[in-house]
């Protein structure tokens, strides 16, 4: 038996990968039991890694250094990737107030992290080891253990107080919204307060009744206002018609028009009236309005229509067609000329079906060769961020220049890349599948490697005074900042309890707790808000655990 005492314990590059690939398997079996409705998910195979390390189990240090190194980079860089997209919108209309409060916490966290490694006479890495726990932000441990270790600090004892706290930051961040829904929210609260999204695609149809507008093109009529509108569809005299921009509107005409729901008032009085009817059900059959279109989404699959503008393909004049929405990770644009198309985007197509059949052709609508991955813009991308990781940033009153790491570099680039690469035409495609794949592997990676390395030394720092000590400043650290910014947000700015949750869910980086929000609130606005503050907050806790390194130690 001495060859399966060689697997599990002679250091090698075999035995690292046998016992790595063990403990995420174990740690993520386990991760999908659900203890009150809540679940560890992934974190639970940071668990794994240290009873793994309790138990005498180790691998060769280099090993352990690059596999750490590795995973955390894949992870941030596909993090990135995945918010970029919505890391700027973020910050427009109702979403400047959700970011600003998340920011709060935050900015309450990191001082009480300052506060507390004095008046608690605990170390500052240790400090801010517990304040990646209390917020479940591993990526913030990693950028702070590669800050120490460039300063030549010891850096496992804050994987220790990251373990210690994370439980509790877990759990805390509930208990949290839970204290304040006792305490202040009544049960018409709790009733389903949908936040209109004003961007979101809405559907009228309108009669032109306007003198101004008759005998003009839809060209002249979408160039006499500011809003933003799509003609979808025209009948006159009970025939349907394609309204390309050259087509001539009559009096009398029926419109179908998809614009934003803010924009209807002001429609009605350039069109003339708008009809009651309902088009924005989900079970509208739209091919079976008239028998004379079809109405069908087409992928955009050919690599060189990534980045131009939708109007420079003057699609709508040259096949007689009509584009009335584009559908992007999920979210509806209004196919409006000046909207730059990204590989993936899904278009909605209105026509006879030969037209779009030859439409097809030119979009690509080759579904399978999404399915491959595009790994050349993955590693050119972990290259970038490693570059951009190492420059050193010189800040007044610093002892050396910060480094945003390798977590902060790829982090920022996969956020730039995921807003701007489509505008540089950068095929930076991934499906929904592959960059969950590429994240959950990089995150199990890392949990395996950092709960090793701290499991060692895990229970006796635990049943210590000093290991209790470490809970209390954790469980501060994410209820007090949960409570006072809820308290402000729900009480004084009167933002809904659903948003206020998902808010405090994101600015913690707490996927669990939103999952409790979501199974006990109604409707959407808890994921609604915790998406919108999720991108920022990520992005300051991983610069904010170096800064505090650098500037405090």
């Amino acid at each position: 038996m001495d060859w399966l005492h060689t697997l599990f314990f002679d250091h090698s590059a075999l035995q690292a990968v046998v016992v790595l690939s063990l403990i995420c398997a174990i740690g993520l079996a386990l991760g999908k039991i659900r203890i009150f409705g809540i679940s560890l998910g992934v974190t639970f195979v940071f668990f794994a890694g240290i009873l793994s390390g309790h138990a005498g189990i180790s691998i060769h240090p280099s090993m352990l250094e690059y596999a750490e190194s590795f995973g955390l980079i894949v992870f941030v860089y596909a993090l990135g990737i995945q918010v970029g997209p919505g890391f700027f919108s973020s910050f427009r209309s109702g979403g400047i107030t959700l970011n600003m409060l998340a920011l709060g916490v935050v900015a309450l966290g990191t001082v009480m992290t300052v506060l507390g490694s004095t008046l608690l006479n605990i170390s500052l890495p240790d400090m801010v080891g517990i304040l990646c726990g209390a917020t479940t932000n591993t990526p913030a441990l990693g950028a702070a253990q590669q800050t120490m270790k460039q300063l030549g600090v010891e850096a496992s004892t804050s994987a220790l107080g990251c373990a210690v706290a994370y439980p509790m930051g877990v759990v805390g961040v509930i208990l949290g919204v839970l204290l304040i829904r006792k305490c202040l929210v009544r049960p018409h609260d709790l009733q389903a307060k949908e936040k209109e999204n004003i961007n979101k695609p809405y559907v009228g149809a309108f009669q032109v009744h306007n003198p101004a507008i008759f005998d003009k093109s839809i060209k002249e009529i979408a160039g006499m206002g500011a809003h933003k509108f799509v003609i979808s569809r025209l009948w006159r005299d009970g025939q349907v018609i394609i309204p390309v921009s050259e087509k001539i509107v009559r009096e009398g005409d029926r419109l179908l028009v998809i614009t934003s729901e803010k924009h209807a008032p002001a429609l009605t009085v350039l069109f003339g009236t708008q009809e009651h009817t309902d088009w924005n059900k989900e079970d509208i059959d739209w091919n079976a309005i008239d028998s004379q279109l079809v109405s069908q989404r087409i992928v955009i699959t050919r690599p060189e229509l990534n980045g131009k503008k939708l109007g420079s393909l003057h699609l709508r004049n040259s096949f007689g067609i009509n584009i009335s929405r584009v559908y992007r990770s999920g979210i509806e644009l209004l196919a409006t000329a000046d909207l730059t198309l990204q590989l993936g985007d899904r278009l909605t197509i209105i026509g006879e079906a030969a037209a779009i059949q030859n439409v097809a052709k030119v979009l690509g609508n080759a579904v399978k060769d999404l399915e491959a991955p595009n790994l050349v813009a993955v590693f050119v991308g972990i290259v970038l961020g490693l570059a951009v990781g190492a420059i050193p940033f010189a800040i007044p009153g610093m002892s050396m220049p910060i480094k945003l790491g390798l977590a902060g570099g790829p982090i920022i680039v996969g956020i730039l890349i995921g807003t701007f690469g489509p505008r540089l035409h950068m095929v930076t495609y991934t499906t929904r599948s592959a960059n969950l794949m590429l994240r959950s592997m990089g995150l199990s990676l890392y949990l395996a490697c950092l709960g090793l390395d701290a499991g060692e030394h895990f229970f006796e720092t635990v049943f210590r005074p000093e290991g209790m000590l470490w809970i209390g400043a954790g469980a501060a650290l994410t209820i007090v900042p949960v409570v006072m910014m809820g308290f402000i947000a729900f009480k004084w700015l009167k933002i809904d309890f659903g948003s206020t949750a998902g808010m405090l869910c994101g600015s913690m980086a707490n996927p669990m707790a939103l999952s409790y929000a979501n199974d006990t609130i109604p409707g959407d606005n808890p994921a609604v808000a915790y998406a919108t503050v999720y991108p920022l907050c990520m992005f300051l806790r991983v610069i904010i655990a170096q800064v505090l390194i650098l500037f405090f130690l």
